[in-house]
């Protein structure tokens, strides 16, 4: 299996991510200087909307995709996917624009597609690889992951994170797939639904860090779902 990643798209779903996006975006680029940059933003208040304007401008592998208002997480993502998918895209990642993921695994990640459909950056396969975090929530990351594993029986160490790179084939599948989540949990259940439709899925490891800038999007509502998700997964259509 060939990676085949002639033309590879970055995804970013923001929401308040100006301060991070003005290094993030010049990062990303002189790592993949051929890729482009999809920034799906929600009409953040920060002027994101109008940073990213200005940046694509003077950059055409800079393609922001601005959006009404907040719709969520999930729906972010799939609007990225999409717009990857119509610019024929052959290679996709999705991280967060928080500098929590190193953008220098990408080429990592890209190389492992060669052996799969899905690869992951994981900080939890190989060891634990998380800094700057209290305990208590390196502790709930890793129940939660625990949580989805024994619940879905998806055979990876981390099916929370958000940092994949994605052959187009499983991008096309996912597109297909009935998609509930809104929030984080929105990142198991696409996984979910590529585990159950065949995908050959590996991990990557990489080191996590706390976000540099902004605020975590978190909130009751999101735990909430993503605690009662894996059982509507489990439970409820599978397609």
């Amino acid at each position: 299996m060939g990676s085949s990643c002639e033309k590879t798209c970055i995804v970013l779903a923001t929401y308040n991510e100006a301060s991070n996006l003005q290094t993030l975006l010049p990062a990303l680029r002189q790592i993949l200087p051929d890729g482009y940059v999809i920034v799906v933003d929600d009409n953040s208040p920060d002027g994101t909307p109008q940073l990213l304007e200005e940046l694509a401008r003077t950059d055409s592998h800079i393609v922001p995709v601005i959006r009404a208002g907040k719709q969520g997480y999930g729906s972010a993502v799939l609007a990225g996917f999409q717009r990857a998918l119509e610019m024929d895209a052959q290679c996709l990642v999705t991280l967060d624009a928080d500098f929590s993921h190193d953008p220098a695994a990408i080429p990592s990640l890209l190389a492992a597609l060669a052996q799969a459909d899905i690869a992951i950056g994981s900080r939890y396969y190989q060891g634990v690889r998380v800094l700057n975090w209290h305990v208590s929530r390196l502790l709930l990351s890793l129940f939660a992951n625990r949580y989805v594993r024994a619940i879905l029986g998806i055979p990876v160490a981390d099916a929370t994170s958000g940092y994949r790179a994605y052959r187009r084939g499983a991008v096309e599948a996912i597109l297909t797939s009935r998609i509930d989540s809104q929030g984080y949990s929105f990142l198991v259940e696409i996984l979910y639904r590529a585990y159950r439709r065949g995908m050959r899925i590996v991990e990557v490891p990489i080191i996590y860090s706390e976000r540099r800038e902004g605020q975590s999007k978190m909130s009751k509502g999101v735990i909430f779902e993503a605690m009662i998700r894996p059982w509507l997964l489990r439970f409820g259509r599978q397609a």
